[in-house]
């Protein structure tokens, strides 16, 4: 097959993610807890790169959701139109979820679209596990990467990672932690706002929400967090 272009439909990228795809791959990703049985071997090094080529396009970001392997959902994420997707799109994608790394991924490509704060109020009150966990995914990414967005956003979503906590799932807690811990490294004033809630939870009958607490509060007590918050002010 040709290099990558950016004229590709959907089919024709499949086909070169299954020509480059390895066993060897597949079994390091279970390794990792990544579920690979729609996996055909094809590592974040080669797809994002790929990615970059192709360029972006929702509609073709849907056929390649659409074909339920993982490498191609992905290229979804990676290459769909944060401001084309419709928020109906994101809620057919989060049914589908059922991995902690097409979650993840995908969460990033969310806290882009400009309903992202309704996706993440929507999503924590989703009972489903995955579902759940994007919230909070986005949440962290949001933390990182909205640089614009005011921190009153993101002192006003302390409140729903104290209210989700408790859920012991593992994916939910650590989604949980991950935001608490990327919101108080954002600034100052939020680092002195997520430490007092860290330390909270630290001190909780909850066990999960201990654990939460307790390994956010060692990571913003950390001399090197410090540092970096210090800059920022």
């Amino acid at each position: 097959m040709s290099l990558p272009a950016p004229n590709w439909t959907a089919q024709e990228i499949v086909a070169h993610l299954r020509s480059i795809g390895t066993e060897e791959n597949r079994a390091g990703m279970a390794r990792f807890g990544i579920k690979t049985a729609t996996a055909l071997g094809v590592g974040n090094a080669d797809l994002r790169p790929l990615a970059r080529k192709v360029k972006r396009d929702q509609e073709r970001a849907q056929a390649l959701w659409d074909s339920g392997i993982r490498e191609a959902r992905l290229m979804a994420a990676f290459t769909g139109e944060p401001k084309k997707i419709t928020i109906a799109t994101c809620r057919r994608w989060a049914d589908d979820f059922d991995s902690w790394e097409v979650v993840d991924t995908v969460s990033d490509m969310f806290v882009d679209t400009p309903f992202w704060r309704e996706l993440i109020d929507e999503f924590a009150s989703d009972e489903r596990e995955f579902v759940r966990r994007t919230a909070f995914a986005m949440l962290a990414w949001a933390a990182v990467h909205l640089k614009k967005e005011p921190d009153a956003t993101f002192q006003a979503y302390l409140f729903l990672i104290e209210t989700h906590a408790c859920d012991e799932r593992n994916f939910v807690r650590k989604a949980v932690n991950w935001a608490l811990r990327q919101i108080g490294k954002r600034s100052a004033e939020l680092h002195a706002s997520a430490l007092a809630l860290a330390q909270e939870l630290a001190a909780s009958p909850d066990k999960t929400s201990r654990w939460i607490g307790k390994d956010a509060v060692r990571e913003l007590s950390d001399a090197r967090t410090l540092q970096r918050i210090a800059a920022k002010a």
